[in-house]
């Protein structure tokens, strides 16, 4: 990790305690399933504002304990309640005012040139920019929900934040971050304020969830198996290539349905599992009957008969996977591969909502992170509609947008909006062969050339 000195410490609370609605909120089952995932880590880089160190971290962290206000119980802790009577344990989000890390820091060695000019992600300085690397989300019943740490670089500046996965989800994350910038800039948010309700799962199940014989991880729990050496490149796609992508994904299946998204995953899931030197060639039987899988997470807010409100503040995302042999992936090419993800996503229905929440009450299941993710496997989430390059502080725009360390494993493909109008950027976690074989890929590069 890159040498980091740590300036001030502050725990920020909410500016206004009283009168908030809620005291309680119950975890849903897309909350209660990550309890045992990593947390939520995404930050901003900034070239240096002008104005005075001190005053500006003064004047974030005011914003910040505004911001709280709004968005007050993420400045609670996660109670744990043991169900006697029927040996289970429940999961729920206290609002106690508890507060939020607020950290100054500087990196008095690093400049913006170091975070965005290498080809590959220099992980030991990113990582480095972000507060509770390695923290599991059922550790938030001692350990703030929301941290964050301002970094000053040599010519910049960093906004790291790290936030409780089973208490919000990238959409929450996000509007976290848009307001707080929003009051940053001009003292106040036009921003729609948090829904903290649960009341869209009333006649569908009932809260708490009742987890039966939940035993905490210890130590050598925590220690994921050994990995190998992971690296991380950031690939950019301009809305023209994303725009061919589509055209040929359609064109090939011979349908207007693939969006510009799926297109452009497809072409991923192509490119990575022929990089990954799986197969040699289509005649190869066995194999070609190995298996791949793209995970995709996708929101539900809009899949449910009445939509959930963006503004809700908790988990709303399914999981969808697709699935094929190896040989059938190359053998089918872009448009095979994008149209697969489109059934997938297609899947996602209300009435796939209503399955998976009632079944996870009737059997509740908290995978682990090296559960998760298979050999020869992918998985994107997050969201290009997410409003990242928006988030003016009160001196610019961001220049860049990275992620910490948080459920790193080899074939996480992130996805941002790029900093240009219809941009996609794809910060893609894979082994340096893979990596290498992609770079070497000229159809894959040409993907992304100017």
């Amino acid at each position: 990790m890159e040498n980091i000195r740590f300036i001030s410490t502050t725990y920020v609370q909410p500016k206004n305690q009283i009168d908030h609605q809620y005291t309680k909120l119950e975890l849903t089952p897309c909350d209660v399933q990550l309890l045992l995932e990593e947390t939520i880590q995404k930050g901003l880089l900034f070239h240096k504002p002008d104005k005075q160190r001190l005053k500006l971290i003064e004047h974030l962290k005011a914003s910040f304990s505004r911001t709280l206000d709004i968005f007050y119980p993420l400045a609670g802790r996660i109670a744990v309640t043991e169900n006697e009577d029927d040996n289970t344990t429940s999961f729920s989000l206290d609002c106690n005012g508890a507060g939020a890390e607020f950290i100054n820091a500087a990196a008095d060695a690093v400049t913006v040139a170091d975070i965005l000019d290498p080809v590959l992600v220099p992980d030991n300085i990113v990582y480095s920019l972000f507060l509770m690397n390695g923290v599991l989300n059922y550790e938030g019943k001692s350990k703030p929900l929301l941290a964050v740490q301002v970094t000053d670089l040599v010519d910049g500046i960093f906004i790291g934040m790290t936030m409780n996965h089973s208490v919000g989800d990238g959409t929450c994350f996000w509007n976290f971050f848009n307001t707080w910038s929003e009051i940053s800039r001009s003292g106040t948010s036009t921003i729609a304020k948090p829904i903290f309700g649960r009341e869209f799962l009333d006649g569908i199940i009932h809260l708490p969830i009742r987890i039966p014989f939940f035993q905490y991880p210890n130590a050598e729990d925590k220690v994921m198996p050994p990995m190998p050496s992971l690296q991380q490149r950031v690939f950019h796609f301009r809305k023209e290539k994303i725009a061919a992508l589509k055209s040929k994904a359609n064109a090939q299946m011979a349908t207007c349905k693939i969006s510009s998204l799926q297109a452009l995953m497809g072409h991923l899931w192509v490119s990575i599992t022929r990089a990954r030197g799986l197969i040699s060639s289509a005649t190869e039987y066995e194999a070609s009957q190995e298996i791949t899988k793209y995970i995709v997470v996708v929101g539900m807010r809009q899949r449910l008969h009445v939509p959930l409100s963006d503004q809700y503040l908790g988990n709303a995302v399914l999981f969808g996977t697709a699935t094929t042999t190896v040989g059938e992936l190359l053998q089918g090419g872009l448009g095979f591969a994008a149209m697969e993800l489109n059934k997938v996503i297609a899947l996602q229905t209300e009435q796939e909502v209503k399955k998976f929440l009632e079944g996870f009450v009737e059997n509740p299941s908290l995978p682990k992170r090296s559960a998760v993710m298979k050999s020869n496997s992918l998985t994107t989430g997050s969201s290009p509609r997410f409003d990242v390059y928006g988030n003016d502080f009160g001196w610019g725009r961001p220049v860049a947008v990275r992620s910490g360390s948080g459920n790193k494993v080899d074939g996480k493909l992130t996805v941002f909006a790029g900093a240009e109008e219809g941009s996609i950027d794809f910060e893609a976690c894979l082994s340096p062969q893979t990596l290498q074989a992609l770079a070497e890929d000229e159809e894959f590069m040409q993907s992304m050339a100017v």
